[in-house]
């Protein structure tokens, strides 16, 4: 009793001891503190579906009005990445409108990453494409979004599905998405005769054309067809989608989009669930 009775006396008599002991407790607990928590809790990393296209297409309004849920703001070309957190149900039944959080639903979270179009910012929609970007940014999805009077297009490499998101379907000039689809086929089948035809001029074999080397990656497509379909990427584990929508005036709308986005989320989760 008497020792606990010191001990009292000493820590309540102000001394340099005490003055510097508890300065490092003041110091280190939060320290240690914070050191533990990081170490205990891991962090996880949303999966993500990555905005790309042309300057101007309207990824950037696309990437507001999802957020805002109400009307897009106005925009301007983009000189940097950015993403927002969005949420859809399990079932991916919920409307872009719908705030999940206020109806206490389960939501699947995902973020939704813009990238600028023009072609000197192009490596930050590139970077997240490669083979270590697509795993470290958990990439599930990638919408391609283009103007419908546009015929510029983008391949997607690795098996990731592709969404050609056909904009200002309210304008007067606007194409069927069918029509846009075609357009694109015949596009890419011409760039890859004229490839193919210059490397038949430089003396490389048919052969070796249609066989891409290797691995086959130099050939678009199925292998030494004449003509080339969306179809076609099937036979490298990836999709294609050509869906009309509009972010501006009277149209669809981007719930088309939307439900695209939301049932690869989906998708991803069962596989995820199942693995």
């Amino acid at each position: 009793m008497e020792a606990l009775k010191h001990f009292i006396e000493v820590i309540m008599t102000p001394s340099a001891p005490v003055f510097i002991i508890g300065g490092l407790i003041v110091l280190l607990v939060p320290i240690l503190m914070h050191l533990w928590v990081t170490k205990s809790t891991s962090y996880t990393v949303l999966p993500s579906i990555l905005l790309t296209g042309p300057s101007g297409a309207g990824k950037t309004s696309l990437h507001t009005l999802l957020e805002r849920r109400t009307d897009p703001s106005d925009t301007h070309t983009s000189q940097t990445w950015s993403a927002i957190e969005l949420a859809v149900s399990e079932d991916a039944s919920s409307s872009w409108r719908d705030d999940l959080d206020a109806k206490g639903a389960v939501a699947n979270k995902f973020l939704l990453v813009d990238t600028p179009g023009h072609g000197k910012l192009r490596h930050y929609a590139h970077g997240r494409l490669t083979a270590e970007g697509t795993q470290s940014a958990r990439l599930k999805a990638v919408v391609f979004v283009k103007r419908m009077g546009s015929t510029k297009t983008s391949k997607a490499p690795y098996a990731i599905p592709v969404l050609i998101a056909a904009n200002k379907t309210d304008l007067f000039t606007a194409l069927p998405a069918k029509l846009v689809r075609n357009n694109l086929e015949k596009e890419l089948g011409r760039i890859r005769r004229t490839r193919s035809k210059g490397l038949l001029d430089s003396g490389v074999g048919q052969d070796e054309i249609v066989a891409g080397g290797d691995e086959g990656d130099d050939w678009l497509g199925e292998y030494g067809s004449s003509e080339f379909k969306l179809d076609q990427m099937r036979e490298f584990d990836t999709e294609v989608d050509v869906i009309s929508g509009n972010i501006l005036g009277d149209g669809p709308g981007v719930d088309a989009w939307w439900k695209w986005m939301g049932s690869r989320i989906s998708v991803w989760q069962g596989d995820r669930k199942h693995s």
